[in-house]
Parts: C-alpha cells; structure tokens; sequence
C-alpha cells in the first residue's frame, strides 16, 4: 500500500495513538470501549473529531492538488471527505511492481541536456522510490505532486458510453471533469510517472492510468518557458501511444518510456474531450474551415485476398472526388488483385500499394478474418502525416477533407465503448505499425478482426458524429418514425450524411432493380432501395471503361435468383421478389460457364459450382483509354496474328464480350468489330 508524504492518513494515526484509541478498522462502522471504564464514545462524536483533526492537519499540510477552474464548492468538497474518508491511498492507482533502476539510468543516459535538469516533478511514486530519485538526480529540484483521484464510482464506461445524444435532442452531452494537478512554481524539466499494470485483461482500459497520463501531459503543456520537457512513464504496458507517440519517444528500455513531446501538439490533443462523452467535431463542422497540408494528407483503402470489392473501391474513389476532395487515394493490395482489376483501380484515381499480408495468427485457415490483420499496413505510409481510413463498401456524399484536422483515432462510435474502424484518421508511424506486430499474439480481438485489435490498443479515441460513418442499417428496436428518418437521410439532396456505410449485400453483388437484401430475411435489417439507387447513381457517373469491372460472375446471379424464389416461397410482404429484373448484367457473362440457371439446378451440391470458373481478364484499363484513345497499347488489327495473340494472351472473348459494349459511344474504330466477328463462336458479343 502506498504512503504519501505527511499523508493525513499517518496524522490520524498519531492523533488516535495519543487519545488511546484502539481496534478502529472503518471510520463509519466504529465501536471502542475503554476496558477500565463502562463509558462509552458516541461513534458521531468520533467522526467530528476526526474531521475537525483531518482539517487542522490539511491546513497545517495542504496536499499540491489542482481542481479545474470551473469545479464547483460542492465537488471539492466530495473530494475532501473522499481523501478523508479512504485516506491518500486508492488502489486504482497502485503499481506495486519494482523499479529496474538500471533501466532508468540507460534511459535518462540517452536524454540530451540531463546534466542540466533543474527540476524534476514525481507522480504516483512511493516514499522509498522518490528517496531513489533524489539520489539519483542529485543536483536537481525534485517536486513531489499529489493529484486527487477521480471519484469511486466513475468507470470506463463512464468516460466511453455506448451512445450519446449527438443531435442534442433531449441534452446536451458532456464529459465528468478529471482532477488536473497544480501547475508548481518552480521549473520542470523532467515529470516521471508510475502508471499502474493491471495483469486482468483489459489493463488499457483503466480510468486511474488515464487519468495519470493525461494529468501529467496537461502539466507538460502548462509549461510556459521555451525549455525542453521530458515525460517519462515506468509501466510494463505501453503508454497511451496516439497520445505519446513515436515521434516524441527518445528512449526505451523494457518498462521505461522517455518522450519529448511537441507541447504545442500536446495542447491541442489535451483540449479534447477526455472520452467519447462528447463530441470531439461539432456535428455542424463546416466542409470548408480547415486548409491542411494537401500533399501530405491521403485517403486510403485496402484490398486483400479478394478482388468482389474492386468496383465497390471504384465507386469510392469516384464519390469521393464527385464530393470534391482533390487529396490522394491510397489504395493498398496484395498479389491476389489481378492486373487488370488494379488497372481499373488505378485508372479511378487509385495509387496502388503491392503489401504482403499479415495473417491473424488467431483466425482459422481460409476464414474471413485470416488476412485482415493487413490494414495494420496503413501505418506504413510514412509519406503522409495524416491518413483517412475508408472501407471499400462506402459512398462519400459530401467533402470529409476537415476530418484531416482531428487527430489519430477519430472515428465513430460503435457497440460498447469502441469505435467502428470503417471510418478513422490515423497518423502512419513505423514505431505503431511495429507496436501492432508486437502485440498481434498475445491480444485478444473482441470479434476476431481488426477493428477488435485495434480497440485494444487505441482506447484513448475520439469521438466523430455518425454522420461521417452512417450504417445502412435499421435496428431491431427502430419504431416507423426513426425508419422514415433514415430513410430521408439516404436519400437527401443535397446531401445531409457524409458518408453512407453499405452493410450486408453490397449493391454491386445486387441487381441494380432493387437492393436484394429484402430478399434474404436475415439480411432485411440492411435493407433501402433508397440507399440502393443512391450507389447506382455513383456508379453510372464512372466512366464507362470502368463499369465492367462491375458485372456479376455467373455464381452470384445463381445465388440472387436462389434468394429470390425463397423469398416467394416465403411469400415476403415486402414483395421485392416480384420485381422483374431488367439489369444489363444479367446477360453479361464474365466465366466460362454461363449459364446460371444449369448452375442453379445444381444449388447447394459439393459439385463444380464450388470451383472458380473465371476466365483470365482482358487487357489491362489505362488512363489514356478513358480520355478516348482506346487500347492504345493493343491497337486491333484483321491480322490471324493478332488474332492469335489475344487468344493466347487476353481471352478476346473479354474483348468482345464484356468490355465491346461499354465502347459503343466512343466511336472505336471498326476493326475492332471485325475482329471480334472473326470467329462464330463469339458472334454472340452484340446482344
């Protein structure tokens, strides 16, 4: 148990000695009787002497604790009796391991300037170890700070609800206030914190390391002096790293972290909300306020494993410069994204990023999450300060460039206390890419994914409005009133939402006549024809070389018409399964077979519908191409040769089959035509 200095803890303690009082275990639960007497002590008289006593000795020896300015006489009051009541000690912000003073040593070895610390202000340090420190630095001014802990009551979840009222109907929401310390009178150049290391699993979640590691950032940016402050924390787990980040870090040894931080940046991140209580942006944030630094500011996605989400980043790219943005696209991918899909990406404006993938070494072999863990490569863009994060499935509606100004992690609320990941700024850093590899075995993932992983270690986030990752998505619980709302938000023009999230069937694996999560009836939560046809609207602004990157494999239209005839033998009321379908892509074939109806008859077998039947792309898209010069580095000609090379190289079928049609209206030269009439077999490329 820790003991503070002249705590008022020790001066109970004597004044009791004195008056002989014994046996006292609870200041509230009090019985002494004097064996040589049948007199007995009124247990209230008790209490008053202890307080009146707890008062002289607090006058006598004020603790150094600040109260923010704003903290009304009745919260420093409760504070008051609190540190009475329970004494100086609160086992939240106990950390009883032992000091390795050889690492401190090695540490304060590697900071420049040590033979001229004047000050040095100790938190959370025991008597014994901040003896230790005043031998250890000498020469220096070594200020003991007392911060006042938070209230008993306050939890994690306190500070990151799951839900606030982000539109301000009922109230308006607010953060608890934190106990700041007193700014000394004297410099510091050196503030060393003891955090406490829970071994339970969820140790970053703890309010008492928070509150230590905000408390002694707010002391560092109340600095006034255009000296150098250094923060160093002696914990076994790692400080809060988006608030303690790589940049500002000089040194490491085991459990001793030494930072030089940018006050100025510090500042700005200590004026946000302590938690998701609040808002960190207004909800009224104007597009056009914040400049920023546009070459070193980029979106970024990431494909892996999969090329189904190749027209879904396409429609991104186009959504988010149809809202206006000029920054870069970052696109990530790995080997599986063949040439041709990332010549689509790139001719929407994508960069393309080759990364190998980084395996969940929890997940199984072949599942969804076995590769996700590679968004962890985002960190690795060190050529941008600030990066915003989108997922693939996600619509733009209007300019989020401002978001570049919050700082890593931003993002919005999800379940619980964490936050989706679909949409978050984060600031690339090879220190916390490396940081997410050191970890990666021993951390538990909440659902098994990334953004599970991710909330484990970023648990300092910051809140955005919802608006800026809006879900398609209808609740259980959402009465007819809330639907229509967010039904109008859908569809808005001009646009209310930022962006829109598209979860379940996305519209691209969907016949564009209606979203076809109606007809699957677990899928029906996702479910907005509005929403549906708002893609689609993207999706035809594209250009249209790009469309066929689009079409449906022969698989999925089997698996559309499976839903559909279900949902008629349910008899679904919301009758989406009577629609006639008129989509183009229904008589576009990108496989080798065909036929989805043969294929249909055969549902559910463990036969060849399981295989892979696509056919090997065409020629790669190029930016020269949507400018009009189409193919120009496979110019066609009526020659067997050439003819022979795109049986060989290309599949010409491609070329005549899926892209032809989507060429007609930019005046192809007509030998394309003949050459793709050359042979019967294929004749069938004009319907």
């Amino acid at each position: 148990m820790e003991a503070r200095h002249r705590s008022i803890e020790e001066v109970h303690k004597r004044r009791l000695q004195r008056i002989k009082v014994k046996d006292v275990e609870k200041p509230f639960n009090i019985s002494i009787q004097d064996k040589g007497t049948k007199c007995k002590s009124h247990p209230l008289k008790l209490v008053l002497l202890i307080i009146i006593v707890g008062t002289f000795a607090t006058l006598l020896y004020p603790p150094t604790v600040c109260y923010p300015d704003h903290i009304s006489d009745a919260v420093y009051q409760s504070h008051f009796v609190n540190r009475l009541i329970w004494g100086d000690s609160d086992p939240r912000y106990i950390s009883p391991f032992d000091i390795n003073w050889e690492e401190i040593s090695k540490v304060m070895e590697k900071m420049s300037g040590m033979s001229e610390i004047q000050g040095v202000g100790l938190l959370n340090f025991n008597k014994s170890e901040i003896n230790y420190w005043k031998e250890f630095i000498p020469f220096a001014n070594h200020t003991v700070l007392y911060l006042d802990h938070v209230e008993r009551n306050m939890t994690w979840d306190t500070l990151y609800p799951e839900w606030i009222d982000e539109e301000q109907e009922d109230e308006v929401p607010s953060c608890p206030s934190l106990p700041k310390l007193e700014v000394p009178r004297r410099r510091l150049d050196l503030i060393a914190v003891k955090l406490p290391c829970r071994n339970e699993g969820n140790w970053s979640r703890d309010v008492a390391r928070l509150h230590l590691q905000l408390a002694a950032g707010g002391l560092a940016a109340s600095a006034k002096g255009n000296y150098p402050i250094h923060l160093l924390f002696v914990t076994k787990c790692f400080p809060i790293p988006n608030l303690f980040t790589c940049k500002a870090m000089v040194a490491r040894e085991d459990s001793i972290w030494l930072y030089k931080p940018n006050l100025n940046l510090l500042r700005e991140k200590l004026q946000l909300p302590v938690g998701s209580c609040e808002l960190a942006l207004p909800l009224g944030a104007k597009e056009g306020d914040y400049l920023g630094n546009i070459q070193r500011e980029a979106y970024a996605t990431i494909l892996h494993s999969a090329h189904v989400y190749v027209c879904g980043a396409i429609a991104a790219a186009q959504s988010i410069r149809m809202a206006g943005s000029k920054r870069d696209l970052v696109i990530l991918v790995d080997d599986s994204i063949s040439n041709y899909h990332r010549s689509g990406l790139e001719a929407a404006g994508w960069k393309i990023r080759t990364i190998q993938r980084i395996r969940n070494p929890k997940a199984e072999k072949d599942a969804y999450n076995e590769w996700n863990y590679s968004k962890f490569r985002l960190w690795q863009l060190t050529d941008y300060d600030k990066i915003i994060f989108i997922d693939a499935d996600m619509l733009i509606l209007r300019n989020i460039d401002f978001l570049f100004g919050m700082p890593e992690i931003s993002a919005t609320g999800n379940n619980g206390s964490l936050f989706n990941s679909g949409v978050m700024v984060i600031e690339p850093s090879n220190f916390t890419f490396q940081l997410l590899m050191d970890h990666i075995n021993e951390i538990e993932s909440y659902n098994g994914g990334d953004q599970g992983y991710l909330n484990e270690i970023f648990t300092w986030w910051h809140r955005i409005p919802k608006h800026m990752n809006f879900l398609k998505h209808f609740w259980v619980g959402d009465d007819e009133a809330v639907k229509q709302k967010k039904i109008h938000l859908f569809g808005a023009e001009p646009p209310i939402l930022y962006v829109l999230h598209y979860l379940g069937y996305k519209p691209w694996l969907c016949f564009r006549d209606y979203d076809c999560n109606w007809n699957v009836d677990i899928l029906q939560e996702f479910a907005s024809d509005v929403a549906h046809n708002r893609w689609w609207k993207v999706h035809d602004a594209m250009p249209e070389q790009l469309q066929p990157l689009c079409l449906l494999r022969t698989k999925q239209k089997a698996q559309l018409e499976w839903d559909r005839r279900q949902a008629e033998e349910g008899n679904y009321t919301d009758g989406h399964w009577r629609i006639k379908i008129k989509d183009r892509r229904l008589k576009k074939c990108i496989d080798k077979l065909c036929s989805w109806k043969s294929m249909l008859r055969h549902w559910g077998e463990t036969n060849w519908t399981d295989d892979a039947f696509l056919t090997p792309p065409p020629p790669s898209i190029t930016k020269a191409s949507l400018s009009g010069e189409i193919l120009t580095a496979t110019t066609v000609n009526n020659t067997e040769d050439n003819k022979i090379l795109y049986e060989d190289r290309f599949e010409f079928f491609n070329l005549c089959y899926i892209a032809m049609p989507f060429y007609t209206d930019l005046e192809i030269s007509s030998n394309i035509t003949t050459f793709c009439s050359m042979n019967p077999r294929r004749a069938w490329w004009r319907t």
